[in-house]
């Protein structure tokens, strides 16, 4: 069995797909970095929400950023590579998933909330409001990415800005149903 400790990156470097050398705070790195935390904040959201339906959700976005993922981490020049070797792009459905349950939730629950909501109402809002924060700068990360000139599917941030919108709008809807009041305080 090969370790995890491969030694590869002690010079400052990292791999991108396709084994391609970058500095460890090139631009590419860091969305992807940033994403690789929001998904870890996602399964925060998961181990401390007792929802089913919420969780089920959450699991599929966390497949489909691992789909972004590995998106940001191809150098255009292996972009047809990539998607030679069965691998998917972010595509427009994915956002309007994301719209969707927004739109439900918009619709059909009863969210309180008025004004600027102050996190930490439940362990499940505060879980949402850190993941919110960390989608927010992925998709600052992601543009960062694209001012450098580098090819960026723009569906990629389409997805982290709805995605953001989504977790705030899920964290007030479970401090509506814990009662927690508009404000989460």
């Amino acid at each position: 069995m090969m370790s995890i400790a491969t030694k590869t990156g002690d010079d400052g470097t990292t791999a991108l797909l396709f084994g391609r050398r970058v500095s460890k705070t090139d631009a590419r790195v860091r969305a992807c970095g940033s994403v690789d935390e929001l998904n870890a904040a996602l399964g925060t959201v998961r181990a401390t929400v007792a929802d089913e339906t919420l969780n089920g959700a959450v699991l599929s976005i966390q497949q489909e950023l691992v789909i972004l993922m590995g998106e940001i981490a191809v150098l255009t020049e292996d972009r047809t590579r990539y998607q030679a070797g069965g691998y998917r792009f972010v595509e427009p459905a994915m956002v309007d998933r994301l719209t969707a349950i927004i739109d439900d939730l918009e619709k059909n629950q009863r969210i309180s909330y008025d004004g600027w909501a102050t996190p930490g109402a439940t362990v499940g809002s505060a879980a949402l409001d850190v993941a919110r924060t960390v989608c927010r700068r992925a998709e600052r990360e992601v543009i960062a990415l694209r001012e450098t000139g580098a090819e960026v599917n723009p569906e990629i941030i389409r997805f982290l800005n709805r995605l953001s919108d989504l977790c705030w709008l899920w964290a007030r809807w479970i401090e509506t149903r814990a009662g927690e009041g508009p404000m989460g305080a």
